[in-house]
């Protein structure tokens, strides 16, 4: 009886290792089929550029060179914002900040958009920014929340209702207690009185309201003050050697 099941169970335990095997094999080639296909589809399908966040134009340039991680910026990506930074005064206008601050008590910190504001104004408009400055001296003593009883407002004391133009109807009443709209609109007025009246003395006399004034007494306060300005702007340059 052993004898007579001994080939059998041989036979059968073949059997069973040779279906095991194929098996196997089987499994094997088809994961190294998908391993062969998925690799094919990776090499045609990359992972996109825009998934990336590089544009179009940098694709294509990545693609051609042989540098690959090198990422070139084209037009099409958003580029980040220039930071911008402050012009700052020049050096004749730290010198005015200087000789106004000791004259009128004010800190530099405070003067100095100020000025800037002055600098910016009158460069745009074809005034001497010392002209200006002189003007604020003259009108308000740098300060920007100054009101005469004829209603002027702000560091250059300007009224208006006589501006609107030059404001912007729809600004609010109290637009112009706003430093830097203050000096811009201020600035305009003197060209506007440069233009209407031809000189600088009756363009002041008219920025004051006193073109009927003789002695224009309103312009040489403002050109004396502008002197003294002219005088600490010189000698900031002479030190510095600028």
């Amino acid at each position: 009886m052993t004898h007579a099941t001994c080939p059998g169970r041989r036979v059968h335990d073949a059997a069973t290792f040779f279906v095991h095997f194929v098996h196997g094999s089987l499994m094997l080639t088809a994961f190294a089929f998908v391993a062969f296909v998925g690799a094919g589809y990776l090499l045609k399908s990359p992972v996109s550029y825009a998934d990336l966040g590089v544009g179009a134009s940098a694709a294509v340039a990545a693609s051609d060179t042989a540098q690959a991680p090198v990422v070139h910026v084209s037009a099409e990506m958003p580029r980040p914002k220039a930071v911008v930074s402050a012009v700052g005064l020049s050096t004749e206008m730290r010198g005015v900040r200087d000789f106004v601050a000791q004259r009128y008590n004010i800190s530099t910190r405070t003067l100095e958009p100020l000025l800037t504001a002055a600098e910016l104004s009158g460069r745009k408009l074809g005034i001497d920014p010392l002209l200006i400055v002189a003007v604020m001296a003259i009108e308000s003593s740098f300060n920007p929340f100054a009101e005469s009883n004829m209603g002027a407002q702000g560091l250059m004391q300007v009224i208006p209702r006589f501006h609107l133009d030059k404001i912007g109807r729809n600004a609010g009443e109290d637009a112009l207690f706003d430093p830097a709209l203050n000096i811009r609109v201020g600035t305009m007025v003197l060209v506007e009185g440069m233009q209407r009246f031809g000189s600088l003395q009756n363009a002041l006399q008219y920025y004051g309201g006193a073109l009927s004034d003789p002695n224009a007494s309103y312009a040489n306060k403002v050109l004396a003050m502008k002197k003294r300005l002219v005088t600490a702007a010189t000698r900031a340059k002479t030190e510095t050697g600028a």
